[in-house]
């Protein structure tokens, strides 16, 4: 089938790989042309993805409405504070779109998909997610994912377009849950980080994240998720992945933000986009619009948007009353 992946970042190119020996064409487009023209020219995504070649039936489109015209699938895989206005474009396109973006709208509390059915009504959407570094996925290493759609046609479409020996793609019908843990689990990878900067053991971080665990699942509950899918890939698979890797760029930012560094100055000196710092305040947003106790994301947001001291913010998450575990 005919892919459109929109976004030329490390993990749009990485599926374009699988997509690739998978034996669909795959059209690229990248919101700078000068950068679409390098990777024409080198057929390799030097700045994200360096030696791995970019084999196969591959083009390249700096044009967003050209790309996605005669594709059969659309993959959006633009950063979340993009991706409303990347999304505007494929108002009539009758294919499936997969979003491959973990994030949540700061003023609505949508997910990615939300974005999509506001946006552009009438879409047929799906979420690729789980533990999936990049580079990793594009080496070919073995990697487990799931795909989401409230449309089981769609999901099974999607598992059958990427599903390879070593990428294997389970399906789901909770995209919502899925959708969620994808990008919940980057503030708590932040935290992580947070614990590797000021130089905590393996203890404080296993509690953290599986305390994190826990405030996911409520909050995804209380969205309309099922509690079940944050202990599956798009959750709990997710959630290890991201807080442990080092080549977790969430986790890495909390790192250096437990150093001491500014916040400002780590994210302009970030690549790729450190999605987990614009859902940080989305997600504090949601949990205090519904009620949901969730202190580990409320410590997060008042690190990272109102400048709390760091040790503090642990010293009062770690303060908390005694109580029974959920």
């Amino acid at each position: 089938m005919r892919v459109a992946i929109l976004g030329a970042g490390a993990w749009g190119t990485a599926l374009g790989v699988v997509l690739a020996r998978n034996g669909h064409p795959v059209r690229l487009w990248g919101h700078r042309p000068e950068h679409v023209a390098e990777l024409a020219a080198a057929r390799v995504n030097g700045r994200f993805l360096p030696g791995i070649p970019l084999a196969g039936d591959w083009s390249f489109e700096p044009d967003l409405d050209a790309a996605v015209a005669g594709s059969e699938v659309v993959v959006l895989a633009v950063p979340s504070k993009a991706f409303g206005e990347v999304a505007g474009h494929l108002v009539g396109f009758s294919g499936p779109v997969v979003s491959v973006t973990k994030g949540i709208e700061f003023t609505s509390g949508l997910t990615m998909t939300g974005i999509l059915d506001t946006v552009a009504s009438g879409l047929r959407t799906a979420a690729l997610s789980g533990p999936s570094l990049a580079l990793e996925v594009a080496r070919g290493i073995p990697t487990a994912v799931v795909a989401a759609s409230r449309d089981e046609a769609v999901s099974r479409l999607v598992q059958q377009l990427f599903h390879r020996p070593e990428f294997r793609v389970y399906r789901s019908s909770d995209l919502v849950g899925v959708e969620l843990g994808g990008a919940l689990k980057n503030v708590i990878a932040i935290a992580a980080g947070v614990c590797d900067g000021l130089g905590y053991g393996d203890n404080a971080k296993a509690a953290l994240v599986t305390r994190g665990k826990s405030e996911m699942t409520r909050l995804g509950v209380a969205c309309g998720a099922r509690a079940g899918t944050f202990a599956g890939l798009g959750g709990l698979g997710d959630l290890v992945l991201t807080c442990f890797s080092k080549l977790s760029r969430n986790r890495g930012f909390g790192e250096s933000v437990g150093h001491g560094r500014p916040v400002a100055e780590v994210l302009a000196e970030s690549v790729s986009a450190v999605e987990g710092y614009p859902t940080s305040r989305s997600a504090w947003a949601l949990a205090q619009r519904l009620g949901v106790e969730a202190p580990i994301f409320a410590e997060v947001y008042a690190m990272l948007h109102e400048g709390k001291d760091v040790r503090r913010a642990v010293h009062d998450l770690l303060s908390r009353d005694s109580k029974a575990e959920d």
